[in-house]
């Protein structure tokens, strides 16, 4: 078997555009993985397609009514790079491959100072990595690469899930630079490929809004306080996780602040307690994690999401601005921005919206592939 046989419903999904054909989508699928033509059942190709028989996702379209082969995706890692040049980003550490957004299914590389990370999620792709990787150590020089194979997908696709240094030498701990602010990531452990990349842009805006008296829920490193910091007169780091906030307390001293505190607290008891303090801030940054992960976990993560931004809500002096995101992709635009006037109407004020954010612009949304669009920020102000 030398193709990718699509069935009925395969082919509309094709016809669509979106990269993804599932299993159940397919008559026939080669044994082998890697690059293979696309065909519907009367034998007319209609595209290539890294194509794996064993994943859920078993066709990962390339290309439509044209070859594709290793040179494609060669093609497509410079063109990624050129891209990342062509955007002139302050900072040293950021997104270089954006997998489907990059038209590079399932592959996702990451910068972090003179360091590489990367995460593949595609055993059809992995056929290739070791070339993609000379592409990657040709144009950047870099001093070494990580690859972030734990993801449980891999195994689904029959891959080794351990990571391992594909390249020179990885550091446990990497200085990185976000405009004028200084952070630490550990590449092995971090979330993501060791810090959330996809945010920087929303921090760099929220700093230019913030003053007096500050709060970061669900603070995690300190990501978005460290740009608040400077800024406000006192700032609190909120988070459930002692560890994460050692690192935070460890970014603030990197940056010469010293006026931050840390809570060890889960948030929504949190907020509920300052709220009885009648305490009020002027700056809040509000990132939680992504409470619906699947389909059905929507409508609680609904009353979460509605939970916490209503705490921070009442919480806000008046003028003061809410920076609330959401990483959830199943929570859409519109829920999310429903769910933000519930939660005002609840909380008995009115907002006007600053401004409305999506992730940085080295994340990139491909139209037609929703998947590609998953982050929500809101930059609220209070009216009253």
């Amino acid at each position: 078997m030398s193709s990718a046989v699509l069935s009925k419903r395969g082919l509309e999904r094709f016809k669509t555009r979106h990269p993804w054909i599932y299993k159940s989508d397919t008559l026939s699928l080669p044994r082998e993985v890697g690059i293979f033509p696309v065909e519907d059942d009367k034998g007319r190709v209609l595209g290539y397609a890294l194509v794996n028989a064993r994943s859920e996702i078993s066709v990962r379209v390339l290309t439509y009514w044209k070859e594709a082969n290793a040179d494609t995706l060669l093609n497509r890692v410079h063109a990624a790079l050129d891209h990342r040049e062509s955007l002139n980003i302050d900072a040293d550490s950021y997104r270089l491959i954006h997998a489907e957004a990059d038209e590079l299914p399932a592959l996702v590389v990451d910068k972090y100072q003179d360091y590489l990370v990367v995460q593949n999620g595609s055993a059809a792709l992995e056929v290739y990595l070791d070339e993609i990787l000379e592409v990657l150590i040709e144009r950047l020089q870099p001093r070494g690469i990580l690859g972030r194979f734990e993801n449980k997908n891999r195994e689904l696709e029959g891959l080794s899930t351990e990571n391992v240094v594909l390249y020179g030498e990885v550091p446990e701990t990497i200085e990185c630079r976000e405009s004028d602010i200084r952070y630490l990531v550990n590449p092995y452990t971090g979330q993501k490929t060791g810090a959330f990349l996809d945010q920087r842009e929303n921090r760099t805006l929220l700093g230019t809004y913030a003053r007096g008296n500050g709060l970061d829920v669900f603070s995690y490193h300190g990501s978005f306080a460290l740009h608040l910091a400077g800024k406000c007169e006192a700032l609190e780091c909120i988070d459930v996780s002692e560890e994460a906030l050692q690192r935070a307390e460890e970014n603030m001293h990197l940056n010469g602040f010293q006026n931050v505190t840390f809570t060890v607290a889960n948030a929504f008891d949190r907020l509920r307690e300052l709220e009885r303090s009648g305490v009020k801030f002027d700056t809040i940054s509000l990132d939680p994690p992504a409470f619906a992960k699947r389909r059905k976990d929507l409508e609680a993560a609904y009353g979460a999401y509605k939970e916490l931004n209503l705490r921070c809500m009442k919480l806000l002096a008046p003028g003061g601005v809410l920076a609330s995101s959401s990483c959830s992709f199943h929570v859409s635009d519109s829920d999310f921005y429903e769910m933000l006037g519930d939660a005002a109407r609840d909380a008995g004020r009115r907002f006007r919206i600053l401004d409305r954010k999506t992730q940085a612009s080295d994340h990139p949304e491909m139209l037609g592939v929703p998947e590609t669009r998953y982050l929500k920020f809101a930059l609220l102000q209070a009216m009253d």
